[in-house]
């Protein structure tokens, strides 16, 4: 973790709770409370894809919710690993801004659907990161429920759009430097890929190059890099907006 030092005084003991799922029903809520002191459960993970609850609309917040209920477990000796809501955006978002959605090795864009469905190199998508954590961090950067924040959930996936491909070009042309360099580090003698200038670079695709070793190897270098650049954007809209708990990141051991 990151942040903060914070004792927390004892084993945490519980997971994710998804308690949007049923706001319509408050009766459930309590019932859990019920259920949580049975099995000793002090700590749950919330808010991982509550973004279409937080935000129903384009600059519209509605947090009040979230505020009642990490109100009501921390009245009940439960504390909150608060996450942020970027493993899966609203619908209005895709929908107004289509360059949020990956863009698959085919080259395809995805339609709007499931989780990890982002592009973490989009200025958009960065932005409406930025300004989702910062009201969170805002609203809930002294409520002693609140001892940690998970950022997003199981970060995985990579995207091939226009704008990864822009970004992987400068990173190459970053670690190499010239074309010689690349073409030697790559072997791109083999079957005569050998690049004449760093606008050739693109990612691996089944429609093109997916034997070309040394860059199989460094776009999933670059998608890394993408990935913790994004988690490092996250954490810095907490931290502008003053919330001081530490931060942490659940990732997947077989997400590649």
């Amino acid at each position: 973790m990151r942040g903060k030092e914070v004792n927390f005084g004892k084993l945490l003991h519980g997971g994710d709770y998804n308690p949007e799922q049923w706001l319509d029903y408050p009766e459930i809520l309590e019932q859990d409370l019920a259920y949580f002191k049975k099995a000793r459960i002090n700590e749950v993970s919330l808010g991982m894809f509550s973004w279409a609850f937080l935000e129903p609309e384009e600059g519209v917040f509605r947090l009040e919710w979230l505020k009642e209920v990490i109100d009501r477990l921390y009245e009940n000796e439960i504390v909150v690993m608060l996450s942020t809501p970027t493993a899966a955006r609203p619908r209005w978002m895709a929908e107004k801004y289509p360059e949020v959605l990956r863009v698959n090795a085919a080259r395809e864009r995805n339609l709007y659907g499931e989780r990890h469905n982002h592009c973490y190199t989009s200025p958009v998508y960065r932005e409406k990161t930025r300004i989702i954590n910062t009201k969170l961090a805002e609203m809930f950067k002294d409520h002693p429920g609140v001892i940690a924040w998970h950022i997003s959930n199981e970060y995985g996936g990579e995207c091939h759009c226009p704008l990864c491909q822009e970004a992987f070009r400068g990173w190459v042309k970053k670690k190499y430097g010239t074309l010689d360099q690349l073409n030697r580090a790559w072997n791109t003698a083999f079957w005569s890929h050998t690049y004449q200038n760093f606008d050739q670079v693109e990612s691996p695709s089944p429609k093109g190059d997916s034997s070309l070793h040394g860059l199989n190897l460094d776009w999933k270098r670059f998608v890394t890099d993408q990935t913790a650049d994004f988690v490092k954007w996250e954490i810095k809209a907490l931290r502008d907006a003053g919330a001081e708990q530490p931060s942490t990141i659940n990732m997947m051991y077989n997400f590649t």
